[in-house]
């Protein structure tokens, strides 16, 4: 009965990727069973007295990433994932999917173990090891990525013994006329495939300049936010008029060099937030925040990674 099943699905999958399915691409573009010996000791209910079973901890991973691709929530991560017969493909026709329950639990245990780290670790590696290595430079920017603030005033405390439901780490911070609350996503991405390589995290209001994601050896382009923030790598920051002393003419032309060697650092964002659909997060704490904006990253290295391929770069 399972094989009919099974057969059934596949020819009905057969009429989706006629149609077109990226994530039918995206999927066979890294090696995912890395991953398992990589998270699976996460779990420790490998005595003779058994337990409850392990989950697949490679199939959650790509759960994470349907969520971050797709900015769902996890009751409906779980009820697409049932229902989309090309999430099922993706997911390797699971016998079941884990719910949303799981999903929770699976992210808390990779913010706790620093798992998320480790994973990202092994996609950069993969990267490198199709040939994907900085070569031209790299390009740091910083996005918001806005949270509840919920109901209470302003001077409601937070934390985790408040009785409020107010985000317990997200920070108001102002850009211009706007103001903003929650979290900010600092990326390093490379000039040469337009890669994300590095990221951090932190709440809204703290200054993109006290952020440095560069190495030594590294050419780093950065806008007039990181204005006197020397980086380790050698610094390309584009220069910025202060009181009494304008910017002349030789710095303007190489703000107009830097910023067009800049301006592809704004993608990676125009993807999670405008394709993904990730401008918002509900969780409360940066840490948690971060293990989210990990797998948007990383979702959005396996979309660019189908460009390539199509560019014939891989």
């Amino acid at each position: 009965m399972e094989s009919l099943v099974d057969f059934a699905l596949q020819e009905r999958y057969k009429q989706v990727k006629d149609l077109g399915d990226r994530l039918g691409e995206l999927a066979t573009l890294i090696e995912w069973e890395p991953f398992r010996e990589i998270v699976g000791e996460i779990y420790t209910n490998t005595t003779e007295q058994g337990g409850r079973p392990n989950i697949d901890v490679v199939l959650m991973i790509k759960l994470l990433v349907l969520q971050s691709m797709y900015g769902l929530s996890d009751p409906e991560l779980e009820r697409q994932a049932n229902d989309k017969i090309s999430f099922l493909k993706f997911l390797g026709f699971p016998e079941k999917v884990p719910d949303q329950t799981t999903v929770w639990y699976f992210r808390e245990r990779l913010s706790k173990t620093k798992k998320d780290e480790a994973i990202w670790k092994e996609l950069q590696r993969q990267l490198e090891g199709k040939g994907l290595k900085i070569r031209k430079g790299v390009i740091q920017d910083a996005t918001f990525i806005t949270a509840d603030p919920g109901h209470a005033s302003a001077d409601t405390p937070r934390g985790d013994e408040a009785k409020t439901r107010r985000n317990k780490e997200g920070t108001w911070t102002k850009k211009g006329t706007k103001s903003y609350f929650g979290f900010k996503l600092h990326t390093k991405e490379d000039c040469d495939f337009g890669l994300i390589r590095s990221l951090q995290t932190t709440t809204a209001s703290v200054h993109d300049s006290q952020i440095d994601l560069s190495r030594k050896g590294e050419v780093v382009y950065r806008d007039r936010g990181y204005f006197g923030a020397e980086p380790k790598g050698f610094d390309a920051t584009m220069q910025r008029g202060v009181r009494g002393h304008p910017i002349g003419i030789r710095d303007i032309l190489r703000n107009k060099r830097i910023s067009k060697k800049r301006s592809p650092g704004e993608r990676p964002y125009a993807v999670i937030k405008n394709v993904f659909h990730y401008a918002h997060t509900h969780v409360t704490t940066v840490i948690r925040a971060h293990v989210k904006m990990m797998f948007a990253a990383f979702s959005f290295n396996l979309y660019q990674l189908v460009t390539l391929k199509k560019q014939g770069i891989i």
